[in-house]
């Protein structure tokens, strides 16, 4: 996106999206696990060139109405979280063998996709833009303002997909069912993407920190509840909460990442911050299924706390050193 520009690379992304739904049809049909494996390795390419939209939104977007075009970007998600299942239930036995149809059909969600980038317009790229530059990573990193971005966006995520993930296990093992555990996290996703309606708009009101201590606090009422009771409803708030306090701390994050870099070094910055993200999402997702079984959901909850609590510090910190400046 660097050299080529954010046209360019979302089209490339959706290529990658198209190619994972025909190599995950292939696999299904040829019942290949290592084709399985590419597919889903090209779905992650797509996903994550999609994960770039948020900071697109923010380039092209006035100064004052950054916040609330990240947010309004992550607002779409509420769809596919009604879309998705539905039409993967739809799509799986539309065709032989199962789920054949479910990948092919990604393959027309991504051409979609596709045709909307091929008609995305952005502003044209200046020299220090393609080119990079700017100062060191190490020194953009060691800002306050970039670690507390990038805090908020590792833990959100990393808290957000430690107990998402094991919800499913952890209700199995409370006696609750499939349909209570949909519905649980049916409501989880509704959580994750309906504040983004309103987000931008509280953090252009009452700034960004005091949004990201508001996340904090949304995910240790989470886990207060979690570890209060395994009712159907003790799940239902704490998963909903969860899911709120997610979009607090990925929207605001986000939003605070933007303060940390000049045009420059905007490429490398945002990708550092996407990867200590995505890092952190990927071992709260090793950690998320052995813990919950070999330890339990309480245990699982409590393993949380400390990364909330350095969000909720980091986030303070910075706060009070604005005010005292």
């Amino acid at each position: 996106m660097r050299r080529h520009g954010r046209r360019a690379g979302f089209l490339l992304g959706t290529f990658c999206g198209m190619l994972g739904g025909a190599i995950g049809a292939a696999a299904i049909l040829l019942q290949s696990f290592w084709l399985l494996c590419a597919a889903t390795f090209c779905s992650g390419i797509y996903q994550a060139f999609g994960q770039y939209l948020r900071f697109a939104a923010a380039e092209v977007a006035p100064a004052d109405w950054k916040s609330r075009a990240i947010s309004l970007t992550l607002a779409g998600g509420i769809l596919g979280g009604f879309i998705g299942p539905a039409v993967g239930k739809w799509t799986r036995d539309l065709a032989q063998p199962q789920y054949i149809a479910s990948y092919a059909s990604l393959i027309g969600f991504a051409l979609v996709a596709m045709m909307i980038a091929a008609s995305l317009r952005f502003p044209p790229q200046s020299q220090a833009e393609q080119h990079g530059g700017g100062r060191p990573l190490k020194e953009i990193a060691r800002q306050p303002v970039f670690i507390v971005a990038a805090l908020a966006a590792a833990a959100g995520y990393g808290v957000m997909n430690l107990l998402m993930n094991a919800t499913p296990l952890a209700m199995d093992f409370c006696g609750l069912g499939f349909g209570d555990t949909a519905f649980v996290l049916q409501w989880h996703v509704i959580g994750m993407f309906a504040p983004s309606f309103f987000t931008g708009h509280l953090i252009a009101r009452f700034g960004v920190l005091n949004v990201l201590f508001a996340g904090a606090v949304l995910m240790f009422a989470c886990i207060g509840i979690a570890v209060q009771g395994i009712t159907l409803m003790h799940f239902w708030w704490a998963l909903l909460l969860l899911g709120v306090g997610w979009n607090f701390l990925y929207i605001g994050g986000t939003t605070l990442l933007t303060e940390a870099y000049t045009p420059a070094e905007k490429a490398k910055t945002q990708g550092l911050n996407d990867f200590l993200m995505f890092f952190a999402m990927a071992g709260s997702s090793f950690a998320s299924g052995v813990v919950v079984t070999s330890a339990g959901w309480s245990v699982l909850n409590q393993i949380a706390i400390p990364f909330v609590a350095l969000t909720a510090l980091g986030s303070a910190i910075l706060w009070m050193k604005r005010r005292a400046n």
